[in-house]
């Protein structure tokens, strides 16, 4: 009878033990989160989707993720097929951005954002503007220059048509007085593919974020003329296009939405989740390697805030004549 109950404690005692680790443990959240990137690799929304997925990872706020890339039209390619295939499935995310919406507001896409989920705004980076190592332009002040001069004669590449990097540019040329139906802007579907056109000799100046183009920097590859913030950015060396004369800011920021119809408790899960993948490590380190600024809003005021971002864009887009 003694040794029975003593083997009943020590049972007792192990199934605590237990209990307590799995307690301590957080629970996994979410499953396999699939992520769609609406762009190329190595662009801005594939890199913001890969160091969140390994974010949700280390948190343990998911098991695994995977990653789909599907370019085109601004990213609302990828928004239609992810709407459309995702429905109600809680471990589906899709990284957005202002690019999405001036591309929305210019495409009349018949899938909107209006289709998903409204998740967390992550953070906002600016645009830089950089050459080639051995270009000839050693200062914003040369590169402009030339421009004002012969407008066709620089290559701008950045992204899609119409979307922020295309703005910034006409809205830099109109403060130089420089028709923006002069101005050559090649537009690329991902970030890859325009670092390789500018790297390849096709594009004299490519504007995007930095996070984009920081590895090329620092391997000097590419040389930064500029940055379109409100002030200068610790880490990036760069002075702002303010403190050239030019009263421009180019900045995106960026985003995921969860799928169509999640109830509220699926919505929650999610946002939990993405919340407590960017308090991670990867996640902080990651913040301070690519300069981006923290922005983190959620829900109902993430997608208010995103309503307001389709009235300012859409107006700029009329302001510089691409609407």
């Amino acid at each position: 009878m003694f040794i029975a109950l003593r083997r009943f404690s020590r049972g007792l005692s192990l199934a605590a033990t237990l209990g307590a680790i799995a307690f301590a443990t957080p629970a996994l959240a979410l499953d396999t989160v699939k992520f769609m990137a609406p762009g190329s690799v190595g662009g801005g929304y594939d890199q913001t989707a890969r160091i969140l997925g390994k974010a949700l990872v280390e948190a343990g706020t998911a098991k695994s993720v995977t990653f789909e890339n599907k370019g085109g039209a601004g990213g609302t390619l990828g928004l239609a097929q992810f709407a459309n295939s995702t429905k109600g499935d809680p471990n589906a995310l899709l990284v957005v951005g202002a690019i999405m919406v001036t591309a929305v507001e210019q495409n009349k896409p018949q899938i909107s954002l209006k289709d998903v989920t409204p998740i967390a705004r992550l953070f906002t980076e600016y645009n830089v503007l950089a050459v080639r190592e051995d270009s000839p332009y050693k200062t914003l002040e040369d590169l402009l220059k030339d421009f004002k001069a012969n407008p066709a004669s620089i290559k701008w590449g950045g992204g899609s048509k119409g979307s922020i990097d295309h703005i910034g540019i006409a809205e830099l040329a109109s403060k130089m007085d420089v028709a923006v139906n002069k101005v050559n802007y090649v537009a690329y579907a991902g970030g890859g593919e325009v670092v390789a056109a500018t790297l390849g000799g096709h594009i004299t100046v490519i504007t995007g974020g930095y996070a984009e183009l920081a590895k090329y920097v620092q391997s000097k590859q590419f040389r930064l003329l500029a940055i379109g913030a409100p002030e200068r950015v610790p880490g990036i060396e760069a002075p702002t296009l303010k403190e050239h004369g030019y009263d421009v800011i180019i900045g995106n920021w960026r985003g995921v939405y969860g799928a169509a119809k999640l109830t509220t408790e699926q919505r929650k899960q999610v946002t939990d989740a993405v919340l407590a993948a960017t308090n991670s490590k990867v996640w902080q380190d990651s913040v301070k390697t690519n300069a981006w600024s923290p922005s983190i809003l959620t829900g109902d005021e993430f997608g208010q805030f995103v309503d307001q971002e389709h009235q300012r864009l859409r107006a700029m887009l009329v302001k510089v004549g691409l609407l």
